[in-house]
């Protein structure tokens, strides 16, 4: 079945936005986790549409929140719909937002919620180019709000590995064979098979220059004629569908851990010499 939005758990019973003030006042707050999807409108080759990452974080979310407990405290927050593309900055679609707003924006949500009364907060991220800055915003968030922050990026916890091969695996990192079997299994007709590439940068076989250790800053113009990096040619509506029940388990997952975890539990008790 292809992805519908607003239906499923994730947005009929844990949607954020669909609460009234009241219902909000009402949650309890000490274990509320909330979850803010970050993702953008970008390039994504001749074949995949622009909105890719963003619709990638609502399917993989709403695959994830009919694995929770009906009764989970734990909240999903609309999307932020674009990220920091500059790499793919003139590229006929691209939209992105600098660092500075990218961060502000982050930052004014987080303060919102605390103000709210809520401790928890997940970014889970989907598109590789926020992924540096989320990081270093987490942190920032936790000093000037107090909230606890987690940090989740789903395209690395290896839930394609299975349906890919192990070229795709180290190098398939834009519209490549994950991307666009998740985006064919959601919605079919947004892609443009016939045009699908296949296309890996000529990166060295250094120890210290992997594309994946970020050894070297590039834009995609750097890496690729076509916009990709990977081989959009194999991917398939099966594979989409089979990652993205992989993904939605290891999502959910991690989405309770983050529920359950307490900050304060991490400095152990002094223990005082007898």
């Amino acid at each position: 079945m292809s992805f519908q939005r607003y239906t499923g758990k994730a947005w009929d019973r844990h949607f954020f936005p669909r609460l009234s003030r009241v219902e909000v006042a009402g949650l309890p707050k000490d274990d509320a986790l909330l979850v803010l999807p970050v993702g953008a409108v970008e390039q994504h080759g001749p074949h995949m549409p622009v909105f890719t990452d963003t619709l990638i974080s609502e399917v993989l979310l709403t695959s994830a929140f009919e694995q929770l407990p009906m009764d989970a405290n734990i909240w999903l927050l609309p999307a932020i719909p674009y990220g920091k593309s500059t790499e793919h900055l003139g590229a006929p679609g691209t939209i992105t937002l600098s660092a500075t707003t990218l961060m502000a924006v982050v930052l004014d949500i987080a303060k919102s919620l605390a103000v709210s009364g809520f401790q928890k907060l997940a970014l889970v991220n989907t598109h590789g180019g926020n992924a540096d800055l989320l990081n270093m915003m987490s942190r920032e968030i936790r000093m000037e709000t107090g909230l606890a922050v987690f940090r989740l990026d789903p395209g690395g916890l290896g839930g394609a590995d299975e349906w890919i091969t192990p070229l795709e695996k180290q190098a398939g990192i834009h519209a490549g064979d994950m991307e666009t079997s998740l985006v064919m299994s959601a919605i079919p007709h947004w892609v443009h098979m016939e045009a699908a590439p296949a296309e890996y940068p000529n990166y060295p076989g250094s120890r210290y220059l992997m594309l994946r250790q970020k050894a070297f800053a590039w834009v995609m113009d750097d890496l690729s004629h076509s916009g990709i990096s990977g081989d959009a040619t194999q991917a398939s509506c099966e594979k989409g569908y089979a990652m993205t029940a992989a993904y939605g388990e290891m999502i959910a997952e991690a989405l309770l851990e983050f529920q359950a975890f307490d900050m304060k539990s991490l400095k152990q008790a002094l223990v005082q010499n007898q």
